[in-house]
């Protein structure tokens, strides 16, 4: 139980002239949709970040004609001491000393998540969340539900704020929500859940984060845990960690896996067993919501995923170049090279998790594996990722461009040149996104 937990449950904010220090402004949106939002509410807006003002120059540019202080390239404890309420980036780990400070002089903590719950005013809520197939999960269902004529609005972890998207929201009004175990933290200070909820999976993932795996499975457990008696989650039961959880759920259990057979899906572009897994995820909930089969089948064969997951970007020369920046476990990366056309140059490495990286050696030095080599990126990751690969990995590049160029010298015609790091991308690249933009950049100017 966290000190925060032992308060009564935060309340909606009085914004107009309060002092509101938000910490994190971030490039991929939610830092941007909170400021702005808090802003144009007459609050007195501090933003403070550890980035430089280059690396932030298209957030702030996104908040220009607001009345907003910047504070960049640290966080103060001065600006802590002047305001009124905190909003943090899930960047910003809970642990933070300014975090303590601010709960220690009785500041009221939010995250953009906490803001959004209680300014919705739609109770049509589905939170989705899992290790892996948050995404297309998400963007799936919300197109499910439109195939059905309903109003939906889909937001959060896909880098569209949700506080961005509240005037779009009325009482009947679906949103579906991506939610990262980060952003599910802002919902335990309000004591809420979404009232439907899906964890496509659990794996190892941000235990440089999470002092255990159960406290990163805890904060996934957030999704639900505040549900009553006719709340609904969906869960995997091919997934040992997800169905271990059933028996915490407060509402009802509905279950999807592996052995689902989802008219539509071979149609689409939802390739290998993980995007079966994805689409049985949405169509599971669409059936509890009252979706028809016949809508869900149209909806799965019109689907042609979402960008940076395993996105075909070009063929060339009788080599295909696939987009997986989204792969930041080894876990991913596995599902990305069991569902490669041929055989495969990976471009793999970046920044640590504390994640454990042997299965993936193990696959690639395999006497059936289709993985010629293993082009390396820098990274605090990279040696342990270089260990497990054995004699298949190639340099260690800090140039990107140089990177995709040596993949793609080492390909022949058939094989597939895959960008699927298995680590977080900081150091060379702002986020995921900003690594698979400029792979995309790169790949096309071949």
């Amino acid at each position: 139980m966290t000190p925060r937990q032992e308060h009564r449950p935060l309340q909606r904010p009085s914004y107009h002239d309060q002092r509101a220090l938000v910490m994190g402004l971030g490039v991929s949106g939610g830092g941007v949709g909170v400021a702005r939002f808090l802003a144009r509410r007459g609050a007195k807006v501090t933003v403070t970040d550890l980035s430089p003002p280059d690396r932030l120059a298209e957030s702030i540019a996104a908040l220009h004609g607001l009345d907003i202080h910047y504070v960049l390239g640290e966080h103060r404890e001065a600006d802590v001491l002047q305001a009124d309420f905190v909003v943090r980036n899930p960047a910003v780990p809970r642990t933070h000393p300014l975090l303590q400070l601010a709960e220690a002089r009785g500041l009221p903590i939010y995250m953009e998540m906490t803001l959004f719950f209680l300014e919705c005013p739609s109770s049509h809520i589905v939170g989705v969340t899992g290790t892996k197939g948050k995404t297309t999960t998400t963007t799936l269902l919300g197109e499910v539900l439109g195939g059905a004529g309903r109003d939906v609005v889909v937001a959060g972890n896909l880098r569209i704020s949700a506080l961005e998207q509240l005037s779009r929201i009325g009482a009947e009004t679906d949103v579906v929500l991506e939610l990262s175990s980060f952003q599910l933290e802002g919902l335990e200070g309000i004591a809420t859940s979404p009232p439907v909820a899906v964890i496509t999976n659990l794996m190892n993932d941000h235990l440089n984060r999470y002092p255990s795996l159960e406290a990163y499975y805890g904060a996934k457990q957030l999704v639900f845990r505040f549900q009553d008696r006719s709340g609904i989650v969906a869960l995997n039961r091919d997934n040992p960690p997800s169905r271990d959880l059933a028996r915490e759920a407060p509402g009802k259990v509905v279950w999807f896996g592996r052995d689902d057979v989802v008219p539509g899906a071979d149609v689409g572009r939802l390739r290998g067993e993980h995007n079966r897994l994805n689409s049985a995820a949405a169509a599971a909930v669409a059936r509890a919501l009252g979706i028809q089969a016949d809508v869900i089948a149209r909806a799965v064969a019109s689907f042609r995923g979402v960008p940076y997951r395993q996105e075909v970007i070009r063929e060339r020369e009788g080599v295909q170049f696939v987009n997986d920046s989204a792969a930041t476990t080894p876990e991913a990366v596995l599902a990305a090279l069991a569902a490669a056309a041929g055989p495969v140059v990976l471009i793999a490495g970046g920044a640590d998790k504390a994640l454990d990286f042997s299965a993936l050696g193990e696959a690639v030095a395999a006497p059936s594996s289709r993985v010629r080599a293993v082009v390396l990126l820098e990274g605090d990751a990279t040696d342990k990722v270089a260990a497990a690969v054995g004699p298949k990995a190639v340099g260690r590049y800090r140039d990107f461009p140089a990177a995709v160029h040596r993949a793609a010298a080492l390909a022949s015609p058939g094989d597939v040149v895959l960008l699927s790091p298995g680590c977080a991308s900081f150091g060379m690249f702002a986020n995921e996104f900003d690594r698979g933009d400029q792979f995309n950049a790169i790949v096309r100017r071949l």
